[in-house]
């Protein structure tokens, strides 16, 4: 088993009445590509948060690379763990090299080592060289996830947060932008956790699955493993989504 890089342990975190995270234990070996699914509310968002210090546990204790995130200072654990999100929130006035180097202005690096980074990661995620001078207004919503994703990659984490980031975007982009991300997971030697709605997009990217519900974990295991041993009924009927879907798609279609 790979050496571990995430661990939470007995987590809980309430929001007034509402317990978002009830318990919760979680581990996560180094390169691993973990997707968090669960209904509305079942802690996911929670759960991501927790492990770069964004949501502060009640009870329980959150580690990364043996370091106690309570502990951390936040902003240089933050720096060292990429985080993109569905509404990708560049920043307006900022061109689109000038947002991909937020971060690793703050960290110091020099000019030329910036500039670098930013043509590196352009070409990374598949954007043209020209869109580097561009306002995240000039281009469209799958160019500026692209930009989002590698302006968390800016800082060369090694562990990176993705909160629904392909969410907002039409099938086709959504599904290319996936298969996309999950190369780049494979070739820089990534740790990944995804939330995500989309059963079909966890199965087809993720190497475990976590189910969560009311702030508690159902079931953790490899898509095809959870599948066929899942005892608990909200378990199954997530995971057999895509079936029934693909079932329904060759009956429309007359396959």
């Amino acid at each position: 088993m790979a050496a571990l890089i995430i661990e939470l342990a007995g987590v809980s975190r309430r929001y007034g009445g509402h317990l978002a995270l009830d318990g919760v234990s979680l581990s996560v070996g180094e390169g691993e590509f973990v997707a968090l699914v669960g209904g509305s509310g079942s802690g996911k968002t929670t759960l991501l948060k927790t492990i770069n210090g964004l949501v502060r546990p009640d009870a329980g204790r959150a580690t990364v690379a043996g370091e106690d995130v309570g502990a951390a200072e936040p902003h240089r654990l933050r720096r060292r763990i990429g985080y993109a999100f569905q509404e990708v929130g560049l920043f307006p006035h900022l061109t689109v090299a000038e947002n991909i180097a937020v971060t690793p202005r703050l960290l110091g690096w020099e000019k030329g080592r910036i500039a670098a980074r930013v043509t590196e990661l352009l070409a990374l995620v598949a954007l043209p060289a020209e869109v580097a001078a561009r306002p995240p207004s000039a281009l469209s919503g799958g160019q500026r996830q692209r930009v989002g994703v590698a302006r968390a990659l800016a800082a060369e984490p090694r562990i990176m947060l993705l909160d629904e980031p392909f969410g907002a975007l039409d099938p086709l982009t959504r599904d290319a932008l996936g298969a996309e991300y999950r190369a780049l997971h494979e070739r820089l030697g990534l740790t990944t956790i995804m939330v995500t709605h989309d059963m079909t997009e966890a199965v087809l990217l993720a190497d475990r699955i976590v189910v969560l519900k009311a702030g508690r974990i159902l079931a953790d295991g490899a898509p095809a493993e959870l599948l066929s041993h899942a005892a608990d009924p909200d378990v199954r009927a997530l995971l057999e989504a895509p079936k029934r879907q693909a079932e329904r798609l060759r009956e429309r279609l007359g396959a």
